[in-house]
């Protein structure tokens, strides 16, 4: 499955999350490189998804983002299907 399939499933998922705040970041020349794909606010908690397919792995820039991130407080991982973005979800709680 392509990244961007798992990705719309997951903006799908979170649609359907009452109270769920994300937006698909898009990179490019005035993004921030390293950023993970999806942002969301749930409950009050920042959470970053990266999300890769069966076989992608985040870069450096991207592990150092989710390191930076989960340092601050937010949570931040790698994710490749909507029951690992809930699971995710639902631990935080």
């Amino acid at each position: 499955m392509k990244e961007s399939e798992i990705v719309n499933e997951i903006r799908t998922y979170l649609k359907g999350v009452p109270g769920c705040f994300f937006w698909k970041e898009h990179g490019g020349m005035y993004g921030t490189a390293g950023i993970p794909d999806i942002i969301c606010c749930f409950h009050g908690r920042f959470y970053g998804f990266e999300v890769k397919n069966e076989i992608g792995k985040p870069t450096k820039l991207q592990e150092a983002t989710i390191r930076k991130i989960n340092a601050a407080g937010g949570t931040a991982a790698v994710v490749r299907s909507v029951e690992e973005v809930r699971r995710v979800l639902e631990e935080a709680e």
